[in-house]
């Protein structure tokens, strides 16, 4: 898909010098349907990238898509539909979720998520060097947050290099569109996260159940989302610059 992602908009700016006039580039946002085996289960506004990756993590988060497999084919309708094809009990009943402190469709998530035991995760451990470059190479990966200032970007690090870097207008979409590539198969859960945006409880549990041991943030963690990251046994890291990190939660996967 080819859609343009942001517009340039002229603007007046105003200082007590006086004014001028320049352009501003916005990000695009779109509303999108997303269907599971052709029944619609919820819509989000997005940006019109990695919609494939989207629609697989967005029916995780609400709890309908479970594992990784499941997920057979996805199409993308350009008129605002994400179709998700996927190996799920047909008689399943709709889901029970709670609203969280997310904006727009994608806050909320499943109230099964939040209960019961986690399974353990992987052994993973990854150097303060990888977690530079990670930084630097997925800030480096698109100019949109540079250009627009409107969006939220998250990526993630595994084998010794970047996997994915994905942008959208919501911190829960684009932590869903890495979600949505784990599930289809792209790379292994086994690695680490860095999203742009704080860590609530949402953004942790969704990461903790699709097996992510290290979950980072350029801003700050919530304190349900520590408390989630303790349940989990994953490492909870914040603040996080080429130089500097602040683990609060399982420091021993940071070498």
């Amino acid at each position: 898909m080819n859609n343009p992602v942001t517009l340039v908009q002229d603007t007046v700016v105003l200082t007590p010098e006086g004014s001028s006039q320049r352009q501003e580039s916005l990000a695009i946002e779109v509303p999108y349907t997303v269907a599971l085996n052709d029944e619609e289960i919820g819509a989000s506004m997005v940006l019109e990238t990695a919609l494939e990756e989207f629609g697989a993590g967005f029916l995780f988060g609400q709890g309908y898509v479970t594992r990784i497999g499941q997920v057979r084919e996805v199409l993308v309708c350009p008129e605002g539909r994400i179709s998700v094809y996927a190996d799920v009990d047909e008689n399943m009943k709709p889901k029970e979720v709670i609203i969280t402190s997310g904006c727009g469709g994608t806050g909320k998530i499943s109230r099964e998520m939040l209960e019961g035991a986690f399974d353990p995760l992987r052994e993973y451990s990854i150097t303060f060097a990888e977690i530079r470059d990670f930084i630097r190479q997925g800030l480096q990966a698109s100019p949109l947050g540079r250009e627009t200032h409107c969006v939220h970007g998250c990526g993630f690090w595994s084998e010794g290099k970047l996997q994915a870097y994905f942008e959208d207008v919501g911190r829960h979409n684009a932590v869903d569109k890495i979600i949505g590539a784990i599930l289809l198969g792209k790379f292994s859960a086994a690695g680490a996260i860095y999203t742009t945006g704080r860590l609530t409880s949402d953004m942790v549990l969704k990461c903790a159940r699709i097996g992510i041991p290290v979950v980072m943030s350029r801003t700050s963690p919530s304190s349900l989302g520590l408390a989630i990251a303790r349940r989990a046994g994953v490492t909870l890291a914040a603040y996080a610059r080429p130089e500097r990190v602040n683990i609060f939660h399982a420091p021993e996967r940071i070498v």
